[in-house]
């Protein structure tokens, strides 16, 4: 080798194992051992990184502060076709996933992986599931990695669920029509709480829902806008009268918008309860 021959790109610490790997899963990215991993079981993995590849989540993507693997369920389908569903056992509308196909694709997605869930959650992505939050984000951000599976068609075989004691979650109370905009949107919400992608901690202690409650108003310049004044008590310079402030706002803000985070918020502390 000269001193004109280009070097090889390093990646870091690569995690090495055998598997018994699908050619159209064959891929030239790099498996980064140590860093908090996302996979997504999907029928439709060009949907990936999508607006995970912008921003800071996709800066820290670039930069191996967390990695992407697309898992392509149609890899695994069955027959000339690849099928993946079939028609609902009872009758009814729509297709089901099969559990074969996707028996398939999570072992091949959980091999390598802490078989204690509270490190590596294995989700599926259903608008049955229990709403997903900032504490869920949290604690996934905490695990080593996440396992999703995007829903289609009319759902997944309920057996496949039994089996594996997968943890269903929903973004919200609505139906879309497959869990991949799901899947970007909370893992966006657990990316950012990792360490050195926000850069700045104390922008997340303060963000809504971080606390409980959420988040006060912000403002920047001008300090009037079209008739309309910044707060005076924010130009002060008045530490804890700000502070004050937007404590005060923010618990006005959640108590209108939100009385349930509210009645969780003054559960949780007794002062802020009404008097009897």
């Amino acid at each position: 080798m000269t001193d004109d021959t280009p070097k090889p790109k390093s990646h870091g610490r690569l995690a090495v194992r055998q598997t018994l790997r699908p050619r159209e899963l064959m891929t030239d990215t790099p498996d980064l051992a140590g860093v908090w991993t996302a996979k997504i079981i999907t029928l439709f993995p060009e949907a990936f990184p999508g607006v995970l590849g912008e921003s800071l989540t996709g800066k820290a993507l670039s930069e191996g502060k967390w990695q992407l693997e697309k898992i392509h369920l149609r890899a695994f389908g069955i027959g000339k076709h690849r099928n993946v569903d079939d028609t609902p056992a009872g009758g009814g509308a729509g297709m089901v996933l099969r559990p074969d196909v996707m028996g398939e694709a999570i072992d091949f997605a959980q091999d390598g992986t802490p078989p204690n869930r509270a490190d590596w959650p294995l989700v599926y992505l259903s608008p049955r599931g229990k709403r997903f939050d900032q504490a869920t984000a949290q604690r996934w951000s905490k695990a080593q990695g996440v396992t999703m599976i995007c829903g289609r068609f009319e759902g997944l075989d309920d057996r496949v669920l039994y089996h594996y004691g997968i943890e269903e979650v929903s973004l919200g109370d609505f139906v879309l029509t497959g869990g991949e905009i799901a899947a970007q949107a909370m893992i966006d919400a657990t990316v950012r709480l990792l360490p050195e992608v926000l850069g700045n901690a104390e922008s997340i202690e303060e963000e809504s829902h971080s606390n409980g409650l959420l988040e006060h108003p912000q403002f920047t310049k001008p300090a009037e806008w079209r008739g309309l004044p910044i707060p005076e008590v924010l130009m002060s310079g008045h530490h804890g009268k700000i502070a004050q402030w937007r404590q005060k706002i923010a618990e006005k803000i959640t108590k209108e918008r939100r009385p349930d985070m509210w009645a969780d918020y003054a559960a949780q502390n007794p002062a802020k309860s009404p008097k009897k």
